[in-house]
């Protein structure tokens, strides 16, 4: 009750509409424009992503094919639906997301930030990475960085710019593809899971108790 007295929703959309007012004629964004920058962006952190896979340990244990396919299938089904205008088809092109100035610049900035989140745990994990689920010859179990508090932080930026990106876009289809996405690397971080628990048995158990799985665990 309190909130609703002393912030009242015209209150809240005033204060929005005064900051989207604030901006200079040049620091507006259209949906086109902030889309095209967010696609760069992710242009540019998937180069240097496949550059970086080069820098690792050689595979003592991996997943199998059929699993690899089992969480690469949505997750390539996911994107498509956030970069390929009209995949989805007319059902899934229904706008769900206004294209206000003050959001679209939010976004863009989440969607970079997310990124760089993502290269921050990548570096920290160095040569222990890897595109599928494996256990590398004389693994590491990585406990600094932001693996102090996230288990797959690497997943946490990726689907944090991914939200963000889907937001730019502002359709349906944009937010079932977050969707796919969200699941295949949750099915993906279970999978790898399974493989460090019974490579580091108690040493990832007590590590797990500790952090939360794309979030830092709060209790």
């Amino acid at each position: 009750m309190l909130a609703v007295q002393f912030f009242p929703n015209r209150s809240i959309h005033s204060l929005a509409s005064l900051l989207r007012q604030s901006l200079p004629v040049a620091l507006t964004l259209t949906p086109r424009q902030a889309f095209h920058s967010a696609e760069e962006a992710w242009t540019i952190w998937a180069l240097w992503w496949l550059a970086m896979a080069f820098f690792s340990k050689s595979t003592k244990r991996r997943e199998s094919i059929g699993q690899r396919i089992e969480h690469l299938v949505p997750a390539m089904l996911g994107f498509a639906l956030v970069f390929r205008g009209g995949f989805g088809g007319t059902w899934l092109a229904r706008p769900v997301v206004s294209a206000d100035p003050l959001l679209l610049w939010l976004c863009l900035m989440m969607t970079i930030l997310g990124l760089l989140f993502a290269v921050w745990a990548r570096l920290i994990l160095g040569s222990n990475w890897s595109g599928m689920v494996t256990i590398k010859t004389n693994h590491q179990l990585i406990r600094r960085g932001p693996y102090r508090w996230i288990r797959h932080p690497i997943y946490t930026g990726m689907l944090a710019a991914l939200l963000a990106t889907a937001m730019i876009q502002g359709l349906l289809s944009g937010m079932v593809g977050f969707a796919f996405v969200l699941l295949a690397l949750y099915r993906k971080a279970r999978r790898e899971e399974s493989f460090l628990s019974q490579e580091f048995g108690e040493g990832f158990s007590e590590h797990r108790q500790h952090t939360g799985m794309f979030l830092p665990r709060f209790t």
